[in-house]
């Protein structure tokens, strides 16, 4: 564990798990409650310079983490925003505008999942895909306190209820369970 990244408390690898999304050039890509930008970062590499990733999160602290990151890696395609992710509208981006929306370590902290949810979808293309990585259940003892975890089929009936399609599970490392979702 000592080769991961420290925010990530050494609990998952994001260059591995990044790997799994199927990111392709050209790929507008937004982070929604990006935090240190660990996986902004990544992806920003990945898709290249031809367009933006946006990291959106609501700290300002932590935008500013990715934006000194960003920096530091020479990184010219990636953009910050602070916004209310619980809110349509509240990531500021436009309507079908992104192939894809990572949604990592975000969902369990909000009682407003579905609110979330249904933004993502939002700024997503037609086909676009909805990355979902969140914290096991049976962790105990490990990450959030077990009220604050969702159960892995729960989240995904919540997700499926507000109109993505489950495409298929990705490995998240074993403290994490992670799904690719599509807006058909």
């Amino acid at each position: 564990m000592g080769d991961l990244p420290i925010g990530t408390g050494g609990f998952m690898n994001p260059e591995v798990i990044v790997e799994s999304f199927g990111l392709e050039p050209g790929m507008k890509v937004a982070d929604f409650g990006s935090g240190a930008g660990y996986f902004t970062i990544l992806i920003a590499k990945k898709v290249g310079d031809s367009v933006m990733v946006t990291a959106l999160d609501i700290m300002e602290s932590a935008l500013e983490t990715v934006r000194a990151k960003a920096s530091a890696a020479g990184l010219k395609n990636l953009q910050t925003t602070r916004g209310d992710l619980e809110v349509l509208g509240g990531s500021a981006l436009p309507d079908n505008s992104q192939n894809m929306v990572l949604l990592a370590n975000i969902l369990f902290q909000s009682p407003k999942k579905a609110e979330i949810i249904k933004e993502a979808k939002r700024v997503l293309i037609t086909d676009g895909l909805v990355i979902v990585i969140d914290w096991k259940k049976e962790t105990n003892g490990v990450g959030p306190t077990a009220d604050l975890k969702i159960d892995k089929g729960e989240l995904k009936a919540v997700i499926e209820k507000e109109g993505l399609v489950f495409v298929r599970d990705i490995d998240a490392g074993s403290f994490h369970f992670g799904f690719i979702f599509s807006k058909s």
